[in-house]
């Protein structure tokens, strides 16, 4: 197969598709750029996720998925008389010309770069001329923030804390950051209670703001622990899963047909016994004598012992 086939024609088709999806399709007619924004961060995820696995139809495959959302966005722009998708790829191939000097200046003045680092040195200081030239059109001065990259909101924050504090703008110690979080939370149960839902999201996001200040202050980094929560979630949630099939295959009940009281006693039988298996503690297993053949009744009484997972405001922790 040629590497570098023309898809001038395949291009031309994706566009025409979309103009009759935006004027036929009242899902695609709904749509703003706004609205779309987040399909093309998960898009990117599973980019990621499709080139980690190793299978390239999978990666073909979520490559035209992300496509899709710069030519849908592009679209929706060209109604509006902005730019058009030709527009976004001749800006590209500007960009990616004037980025590589080595490769495409006849003049003389830039060398060939000698390796992949120089060649990323090169990069950021014609970044760095181009963010100068934009400052000059800007009617307001330049922030220290302005550095701040977009991406994931969890790693902006902890930059944008790291980059205030370095101004001075920062709380005292760990303590003072726990008590923010507090006040955050009542705000954000006050906001509940008033059922102002714009409120509960402005709320939510200062709660999730003050927490990540509150890993920055404890030395820890928010996404890898947030991601660490999520992986013993998936697997304490296939191990319930797995006890609820064993405890209910002969009733023919799923796991959603399943009681709270008993989801909860499944989890923290799933916790337990994934524990033992890798730290070799028996723990809540040995207290209570739940194992994988535990039947609903029998699981019933075995909430009767204590778990260390609880905390002392009877809050069971993840």
């Amino acid at each position: 197969m040629d590497s570098t086939p023309d898809a001038s024609t395949a291009l031309a088709e994706l566009q025409h598709i979309m103009v009759r999806l935006r004027s036929a399709c009242p899902w695609d007619q709904a749509q703003t750029p706004q609205s779309l924004t987040r399909y093309a961060i998960e898009e990117a995820y599973e980019v990621e996720a499709a080139v980690q696995s190793g299978q390239p139809a999978q990666v073909c495959d979520e490559l035209g998925d992300l496509l899709l959302q710069v030519v849908f966005q592009a679209q929706m722009y060209a109604e509006q008389g902005a730019f058009t998708l030709n527009d976004v790829i001749e800006g590209l191939c500007r960009k990616l010309i004037r980025r590589h000097p080595h490769v495409f200046s006849n003049d003389g003045e830039h060398p060939a770069a000698s390796d992949p680092a120089a060649v990323a040195r090169q990069w950021e200081a014609i970044k760095a001329q181009e963010r100068a030239q934009q400052q000059l059109l800007q009617t307001r001065p330049a922030s220290v923030l302005d550095q701040v990259k977009p991406g994931p909101a969890l790693l902006q924050a902890v930059s944008l804390h790291k980059l205030a504090a370095g101004q001075g703008f920062d709380w005292p110690d760990h303590a003072a950051v726990f008590q923010k979080v507090n006040e955050e939370l009542a705000e954000l149960g006050t906001a509940v209670q008033q059922r102002d839902q714009q409120a509960i999201s402005d709320e939510l996001g200062d709660c999730l703001f003050a927490l990540s200040s509150l890993a920055v202050h404890l030395q820890v980094n928010p996404e890898m622990a947030l991601l660490g929560t999520l992986h013993r979630f998936r697997i304490r949630f296939a191990r319930v899963e797995q006890l609820a099939y064993q405890s209910t295959q002969q009733q023919g009940k799923s796991l959603a047909e399943l009681d709270h009281t008993l989801l909860d006693q499944l989890w923290q039988t799933a916790k337990a016994q994934i524990a033992y298996e890798q730290d070799g503690q028996p723990g809540h297993i040995a207290a209570s004598g739940i194992s994988s053949g535990t039947s609903p009744d029998t699981l019933s009484d075995a909430s009767a012992a204590p778990d260390p997972s609880i905390a002392p405001d009877g809050i069971t922790q993840p």
